[in-house]
């Protein structure tokens, strides 16, 4: 039986999951319980929603390089405006949002490289962070903190809600109408521009949408740590990028694949959480992280050069 590219997607980072997973249970039977699991997989919601708002961006054919400065202003505007004033939390949100389409709509019409734009706006995201929180502290909203940590029956919340992203990401961009036309843009501009849709209108709300999602990521990372500094999140732009390639993900074309993103997230998530289980260095876990995305990218390739030769015969 042969396997579509879309089944290769799934498949292989699906089995990378399961198969670092094995290895945690066998090196650790303990973590194979509710609380266990529950340590393992404790920052995978903020990484999967940024993975997901990464993917969103690179369904365009951009690079978004501002998405760890971005999540981190998020998170000081939830430790303190979304907290002591909600109104004015969520009005800075709905402007952070309007410039992140604003900044699509800009790259498209300019035809200026995405990565240029958004490592500038790294700066900018940055600097606003530092002004609204200097030193770490603030405080995560009541309603943020009972969310994140709520003790569901059965599975831990943060394997609830990545099931929940995922499915939601998944008809959002693979069965809406607003996430076919992100994916043509990304596989065929000039196709969709033909057919009477302004490509500008749907890189903005691409952008838009990946605000949304990064936004999100922002308010559930403060929700998992009580408090927020300026660089509490700086990592989730190369975790994003690495999530969505781990997940079947392309950097061209709008091939993307949502449910394989959020696995992708999950995979590094667990690398990194298992490695600090073990008290191993921060340093050996971004080492573990990048080797588990180079042999998984390895496989893929080396899958998807067996299906060509296949077609080829």
């Amino acid at each position: 039986m042969k396997l579509s590219s879309g089944a290769i997607r799934l498949i292989i980072p699906a089995l990378s999951l399961a198969a670092l997973l094995a290895a945690v249970f066998y090196m650790q039977p303990r973590a194979m319980s509710y609380t266990g699991l529950n340590l393992l997989f404790n920052l995978a919601v903020p990484i999967a929603l940024a993975t997901i708002a990464q993917m969103i961006i690179m369904a365009v054919n951009d690079l978004d390089l501002s998405m760890g400065t971005f999540v981190s202003f998020c998170a000081c505007v939830t430790a303190t405006f979304l907290q002591s004033d909600p109104l004015i939390g969520i009005l800075i949100f709905a402007a952070a949002i309007a410039v992140y389409a604003a900044l699509g709509a800009i790259i498209h019409i300019r035809a200026l490289p995405s990565i240029v734009v958004t490592l500038g706006m790294s700066f900018v995201w940055g600097g606003l962070a530092v002004l609204l929180l200097p030193s770490p502290g603030g405080t995560a909203p009541e309603w943020v903190r009972n969310i994140m940590v709520a003790r569901p029956p059965f599975i831990p919340v943060a394997i609830v809600a990545s099931v929940v992203i995922a499915l939601a990401s998944h008809f959002l961009i693979m069965r809406s109408s607003l996430g076919v036309l992100i994916r043509g843009v990304g596989g065929n501009a000039r196709s969709v521009e033909r057919s009477g849709w302004s490509v500008v209108g749907i890189r903005a709300a691409a952008f838009a949408l990946a605000g949304l999602f990064a936004v999100l990521a922002g308010i559930a990372l403060v929700g998992l740590t009580t408090s927020a500094d300026a660089n509490i999140a700086l990592r989730y732009t190369l975790l994003s990028i690495a999530g969505v390639i781990l997940g079947g993900g392309e950097f061209v074309g709008g091939r993307v694949s949502p449910i394989g993103a959020v696995i992708g997230a999950l995979t590094l998530t667990l690398a990194g959480s298992f490695l600090s289980f073990m008290r191993i260095s921060p340093d050996w876990q971004i080492g573990a992280q990048g080797a588990i995305l180079i042999i998984v990218l390895g496989l893929r390739i080396l899958l998807n050069r067996l299906e060509t030769r296949e077609k080829n015969q």
